[in-house]
C-alpha cells in the first residue's frame, strides 16, 4: 500500500482525544498578589495535588505555561494498571526485595485511589477495567515475567497469569505473540475526559487553575518564595514543581535538578476510522489493554466506544512529523493485525513522557519547594497517586517520606543537561535488541 493511501480524507495531526472534548473553561482572571501553594504544571499530577490541597482548605494556584490539558495528561494511551512498570528497565537489573514490595504496595494503593477518585467525584471517562494482556515478544520472556507474576499478585494483588500462545490468541486476534501476561487489576480510559474530571474537581475544591502562564522565575526571598510569571509577580509559601516530562521545556531555568533527572522520550499514536464492529470485537474480543514485553513496545486498546483501534509506540527517537509517525506506526499496527490492511489513519499525534535514570518515580522536597516526577510511562495512575502523596505530604508537615516513591529528586548524570542527546543511539540500540531477540 502506498504511505499516502494510509491516511483519510479528514486526517487530523491532533490526539483523537480530543474529538469532541474540551477541558473547562479556563477564563481570564487576575493572578493573586500571594498564595498559600503554587503548582506550576497542570497535569495529572499537579491537578490531583491541587485537588487533596483544596480539600483540606489550603490556598492553592495552579499555572501550566500552555492551554490546560495541552500536554501528556490528554495524550496517552489511557491504559491503566497498579505496579506493572515499576522498576521496569530495559537493562532488566532486579530491585532489591524490600525496595520492589515497598514501591509495589503503593503502587497498587495508587490505582486504589484512582478508582476511588473517579467514584467520588463521578468522573465519566470511559473507564472499563477490563484487564491488561503484555504480549510475550520473544518465547524466553516467559521466563522473567514468572517471578515478576508471583511480585505483582504477592504485593500489588494484580491478578497476574501467565498465557500460553493458544490463549493469547483467544484474547488478541493475532498469531504476532508468543505467548502472553494477562493483568486482571488494569483497563484503559479516555485520559482527556479524565483529565478534565480531575480538574473540574480541583476547581470545585476551590483550587484556581489557569494555562497559558510560564513561571519564569522562583526564587526564596524572607523565608517565602517570589515568583515571576508572565502575566505578574506574585508571593507564595510553598512551591509544587509538577512539570513532569516538560520540565526541560517549560520550567528549564526555574527547576534545574528536575531537569537533570528527567529524559523527555517522545511517544506517537494513530487512530485508525471507524471498523465495522465485528472486525473491531474480532481484534480485542475481550476489550483488554496491550503492551508488551520488549525494550520498544508497542501498546493498544480499543476507543472507549469499541469502534476503533487506537495504537502507539515510540516510532522513532529521532524528530519526525505526525505523518511520519504515522506511517511507521502503521507498519507496526499491520505486522500484528494483517486484516486491517486498507484501513485508514485518522488522527496521528505525540507527546512526552519522562523517564529517569532509575526508571522509577519520584516525590519529595522541603523548606516550602517539592517536586513530583518521571512518571516513566504509567503516567495516568502513577501521577495521579504521586500528586495527592505529595499534597499529603505538604500536609502533614514532615520531613519523613510518606510513600515509597519519597525518597529525593531523580538522579541525574554528569554528561546530561536535560537534553536528551543521547536517546537516537540508545533507541537505535534498544530496537536493535528487540529485533534481535524476536528473530533468535
Amino acid at each position: 500500500m502506498a504511505a499516502a493511501s494510509i491516511f483519510a480524507n479528514d486526517f487530523s495531526p491532533v490526539p483523537w482525544w480530543w474529538e469532541g472534548f474540551a477541558p473547562p473553561a479556563d477564563p481570564p482572571a487576575e493572578l493573586p498578589r500571594q498564595v498559600g501553594t503554587l503548582v506550576v504544571g497542570a497535569g495529572y499530577a499537579g491537578i490531583a495535588c491541587a485537588l487533596r490541597l483544596a480539600e483540606a482548605g489550603e490556598d492553592v494556584l495552579v499555572l501550566d505555561a500552555a492551554a490546560l490539558g495541552f500536554g501528556a495528561s490528554t495524550r496517552s494511551g489511557g491504559q491503566v494498571s497498579g505496579g506493572v512498570n515499576v522498576g521496569k528497565s530495559p537493562t532488566r537489573r532486579p530491585l532489591p526485595e524490600a525496595r520492589k514490595a515497598a514501591l509495589l504496595r503503593d503502587a497498587a494503593t495508587g490505582f486504589g485511589l484512582f478508582e476511588e477518585l473517579l467514584g467520588r467525584h463521578q468522573i465519566r471517562c470511559g473507564y472499563h477495567r477490563t484487564g491488561r494482556i503484555n504480549g510475550l515478544w520473544a518465547p524466553q520472556h516467559a521466563e522473567g515475567w514468572r517471578s515478576r507474576a508471583e511480585d505483582l499478585n504477592r504485593y500489588a494483588s494484580a491478578d497476574v497469569r501467565i498465557l500460553s500462545r493458544e490463549e493469547c490468541r483467544r484474547e488478541i486476534g493475532s498469531d504476532f505473540y508468543h505467548g502472553g501476561i494477562s493483568i486482571g487489576r488494569a483497563g484503559h480510559l479516555q485520559p482527556a475526559e479524565y483529565y478534565g474530571g480531575l480538574l473540574a474537581a480541583a476547581r470545585r475544591a476551590g483550587a484556581r487553575c489557569h494555562g497559558e502562564t510560564p513561571v519564569r522565575q522562583v526564587r526564596r526571598s524572607a523565608g517565602r518564595y517570589v515568583i515571576e510569571t508572565s502575566r505578574t509577580n506574585l508571593v507564595s509559601d510553598r512551591v509544587v514543581f509538577a512539570t513532569n516530562a516538560y520540565s526541560g521545556t517549560y520550567s528549564r531555568d526555574v527547576a534545574t535538578d528536575l531537569r537533570r533527572g528527567i529524559i523527555p522520550v517522545a511517544t506517537h499514536m494513530i487512530a485508525t476510522e471507524e471498523l465495522p464492529e465485528d472486525l473491531a470485537r474480532s481484534l480485542l474480543p475481550t476489550d483488554r489493554a496491550i503492551s508488551e514485553t520488549c525494550r520498544v513496545i508497542s501498546h493498544y486498546r480499543l476507543s472507549p466506544d469499541g469502534r476503533r483501534l487506537l495504537f502507539g509506540s515510540r516510532a522513532t527517537f529521532f524528530p519526525a512529523s505526525e505523518r511520519h509517525t504515522a506511517e511507521l506506526l502503521h507498519r507496526g499496527m499491520i505486522a500484528r493485525f494483517p486484516q486491517l490492511a486498507g484501513r485508514r489513519i485518522t488522527h496521528s499525534w505525540g507527546g512526552q513522557v519522562a523517564m529517569t535514570f532509575d526508571h522509577l518515580p519520584h516525590i519529595g522536597g522541603g523548606e516550602g519547594r517539592f517536586f513530583v516526577a518521571g512518571c516513566n510511562g504509567s503516567g495516568v495512575v502513577m501521577m495521579t497517586y504521586l500528586g495527592h502523596a505529595l499534597a499529603e505530604k505538604i500536609l502533614a508537615h514532615t520531613a519523613e517520606p510518606v510513600c515509597a516513591y519519597d525518597g529525593g529528586p531523580p538522579p541525574g548524570h554528569a554528561l546530561y543537561d536535560g537534553t536528551p542527546w543521547f536517546m537516537p543511539a540508545v533507541g537505535t540500540w534498544f530496537q536493535f535488541r528487540d529485533r534481535f531477540e524476536r528473530r533468535a
